[in-house]
């Protein structure tokens, strides 16, 4: 099943979406990579959840992603005594190491951490930000704060810390377990939540050892302030737009999507955008246009996914929330001002062969007006370099590895087939031009253009190009 669109679309799975039929049908309205959200689901459930999507995958014969979403560590205030208080604006407020049930003044918060880190200054956020403290004084024992918004508070609220750099790894016990399992039942991507450092990455690629790519979910200012160095060590970025318009204020968030965006793309490394997207489609067959735009908006800065949550996860209309994403993606992509947007944000390649041979290969195929540009890649290296040119061309990517396919299914543009790796250039060049012809994006007399790494099946050695004939039977003439 061939898309009209480049960007992708990640579809979360759950009470709405957690049977065969209905991700079959989700895959169907346009959904390329599933997302798992360890934060409500078993081990048991999410191997069940991924025996589903394999089994879609084999029926329609296309390499399809599957996101696993680390809950990563919840910081939560302790009990009340009655279960609840109203904190009043002005007051001193406590959060302390003492266990016993909380009142108007003061509750336990069991995360000694925290009571360590905090500073004088700094603003701590519970439930969500509907109450907001001002840390006055600070020990090992107890932070006071200032009430600068009142409100209730009741049992268990989180703790969002906008300022404060906790010395805690990104990874809880539960991530740990979770994790495990995920590799074990051969997940393509893990997502890991909550990240405040570069070393919350290396931590988790060191257990995880090349088993599956590691996005790093930006939810916290700082991450946006080390965002440069967690880009060079993470495989993909999702700008997780609900915790982060918490951490810091929402009229912030658009410009650090944007910053994400085009600081992803310059690295050549996918980018989801992510939260409420369609979020009014939980409820409602139809969106709001505000709604609409926001999708749109991902689309034009040149995002590699769209994700919906909750609107696929436990909404009333989760395919046609899938569906109304893929025809604004369309619809968005044909608009003559998509292209140029493209086109003014790309940057230089980097000072590398394989960069070159990438620049070049969208060069070519836009001077020539080629049917498509067909990668030949083991790592996926390849595909994931020429999509960061944002060619107008499409892009098929060719790999002998399902792994490589299922990772590929979440980046900008690129349609992957999974097929024997070339036995000699010759087969190399009879074969994409096949495989461009009988997948659709190109006929009996057009043209493509072939990358590749020589010698064959050299990961990450992309140094050739060559133009070919699709003939009448299908076979390539160079």
């Amino acid at each position: 099943m061939r898309r009209l669109r480049r960007a992708k679309i990640v579809a979360t799975l759950g009470p709405a979406s957690g049977n065969a039929e209905m991700i079959g049908r989700l895959f169907a309205a346009g959904a390329d990579v599933f997302r798992i959200n360890m934060s409500h689901t078993s081990h048991e459930r999410m191997r069940e959840l991924v025996g589903f999507i394999r089994a879609v995958e084999r029926e329609q014969g296309r390499p399809v992603g599957i996101l696993v979403d680390l809950q990563g560590p919840k910081l939560r205030l302790g009990t009340f005594g009655g279960g609840s208080a109203m904190v009043a604006k002005g007051a001193s407020f406590t959060l302390d190491a003492d266990t016993a049930p909380g009142d108007a003044s003061r509750v336990h918060l069991p995360h000694p951490e925290i009571l360590h880190a905090a500073k004088p200054g700094h603003t701590l956020l519970l439930d969500d930000g509907k109450v907001r403290l001002t840390v006055t004084a600070a020990d090992d024992s107890k932070i006071v704060t200032r009430v600068e918004v009142g409100g209730k508070l009741s049992d268990r609220k989180g703790v969002s810390l906008p300022d404060t750099t906790v010395g805690f790894s990104a990874l809880a016990d539960k991530d740990r377990s979770d994790l495990g399992a995920a590799l074990d039942t051969g997940v393509d991507w893990i997502a890991l939540s909550f990240i405040q450092r570069p070393d919350d990455i290396a931590e988790a690629k060191k257990i995880i050892r090349g088993r599956a790519a590691v996005m790093a979910k930006i939810e916290k200012p700082q991450a946006v302030t080390r965002l440069a160095e967690i880009l060079e060590i993470t495989d993909a970025l999702m700008v997780a737009r609900g915790d982060l318009g918490v951490e810091m204020p929402l009229e912030k968030v658009p410009g650090v999507q944007k910053m994400m965006t085009r600081m992803a793309r310059k690295a050549g490394k996918p980018v989801v955008v992510a939260t409420q997207m369609l979020e009014s489609m939980i409820t409602s067959p139809v969106p709001t246009r505000a709604e609409v735009s926001d999708v749109a908006t991902a689309i034009y800065e040149g995002a590699d996914a769209v994700m919906l949550s909750a609107e696929s996860a436990a909404g009333q209309y989760p395919v046609e929330a899938v569906a109304t994403m893929n025809r604004i993606a369309e619809e968005t992509e044909s608009d003559p001002n998509y292209r140029s947007i493209l086109t003014a944000q790309r940057t230089e390649p980097e000072a590398t062969g394989a960069d070159a041979i990438a620049d070049a290969v969208r060069q070519i195929a836009e001077t020539l007006s080629l049917s498509a540009i067909v990668c030949w890649t083991g790592s996926g290296s390849t595909g994931m370099r020429v999509a960061r040119e944002r060619p107008a061309s499409p892009v098929i990517a060719l790999s002998p590895k399902i792994e490589t396919g299922r990772r590929l299914s979440l980046v900008w543009g690129v349609h992957c087939v999974v097929t024997e790796d070339a036995h000699d250039l010759d087969d190399m060049v009879l074969r994409a031009c096949r495989i461009a012809f009988r997948e659709g994006f190109a006929k009996a007399g057009d043209r493509v253009i072939i990358a590749a790494g020589v010698p064959l099946g050299t990961p990450g050695a992309t140094n050739m190009l060559r133009i070919a004939f699709v003939g009448d039977d299908s076979e390539g003439d160079v």
